[in-house]
């Protein structure tokens, strides 16, 4: 009989490329692992993995097991979902992975809404971003975790994961109201010669800054990288350049700062396992985020 740990573990392993960083991530050490994959070969009665020197490969047999693995993880959360299903209402420790902007404006009315709707859930955030989402919700680190995708960048699906969409929110230009924009018809386009603010182009937020510009026929001179919306706003405030800010990102914008609404948005979605997405939990959850987004007020433009 295969062991669902050690299942677990394969799949980490095809996930995160390393011995060691599985063991990092699930408090292992790397013998350990090692030695629990080894125990897993024996099970299996096959070889699934590829040793050459401290490098590892799964062998097309490891590869057909890690997806017997997706499977039988899903069906154990949603048997798990069902379980709860027959208790009065969600109850219990919830861990939740949010980004920053999302934590500073939305969480806080949506936990008061989870408290007083259902005062035995026990919520916990931990800050996340939502490049880090996939392994955190894979591992069990959190249950359930808000995420977002731009315009102009693609959400790539994730093996193991279900998500659910909750809001969609404008996005801005911030400028500095000190500096006067060129001619143009193309709201973003005007802002060609200014030095611009953006987020490290590894992340989502600067992917879509970078293809935005392009899609409006120019490449933007990039002054400052910065992968904060708060310390870019005050760079903005200082006349240093001009930056693409989503809604919760400008929840209160300085004076001298003008935000130029842009056709472009950025949506939120809550990841959680495959097969926990009918977990009362998780559904109360995403209808708390989503009583919280409709109540935002829109920023002074």
């Amino acid at each position: 009989m295969l062991d669902v740990r050690r299942l677990r573990l394969l799949r980490e392993l095809a996930h995160r490329g390393t011995i060691a960083a599985v063991a990092r991530a699930l408090a292992y050490t790397p013998s350990a692992v090692s030695q629990q994959l080894s125990t897993l070969e024996r099970e299996a009665g096959t070889v699934l993995l590829e040793r050459t020197g401290r490098q590892v490969t799964l062998t097309p047999a490891a590869l057909t097991l890690v997806a017997h693995a997706e499977v039988v993880l899903e069906r154990l959360e949603q048997a798990a979902a069902d379980l709860a299903a027959t208790r009065e209402g969600p109850s219990g420790p919830l861990r939740i992975g949010a980004f920053p902007s999302a934590a500073r404006t939305i969480l806080p009315a949506a936990l008061v809404a989870l408290e007083e709707g259902h005062p035995q859930l026990e919520p916990h955030v931990h800050e996340l971003d939502p490049a880090e989402v996939a392994a955190a919700l894979r591992t069990g680190e959190v249950d359930v975790a808000l995420v977002h995708t731009y315009d102009f960048v693609a959400a790539l699906p994730e093996p193991g994961l279900d998500t659910i969409h909750l809001f969609d929110e404008p996005m801005f230009l911030a400028a500095p109201r000190t500096m006067e924009p060129l001619p143009d018809d193309d709201p973003l386009r005007r802002w060609r010669e200014a030095p611009w603010i953006v987020a490290p182009t590894t992340t989502r937020c600067g992917t879509m800054t970078m293809r935005a510009c392009e899609a409006a026929g120019f490449v933007p001179r990039v002054r400052h990288v910065i992968d904060d919306f708060p310390t870019a706003l005050a760079l903005v405030g200082v006349g240093s350049g001009v930056a693409l800010i989503p809604q919760l990102g400008v929840a209160d914008p300085a004076p001298e700062i003008m935000l130029v609404p842009l056709p472009m948005q950025r949506s939120t979605w809550a990841a959680c396992r495959r097969g926990a997405l009918t977990r009362a939990a998780i559904t109360a959850f995403a209808s708390a985020v989503r009583s919280a987004a409709s109540n935002l007020q829109p920023p002074r433009p």
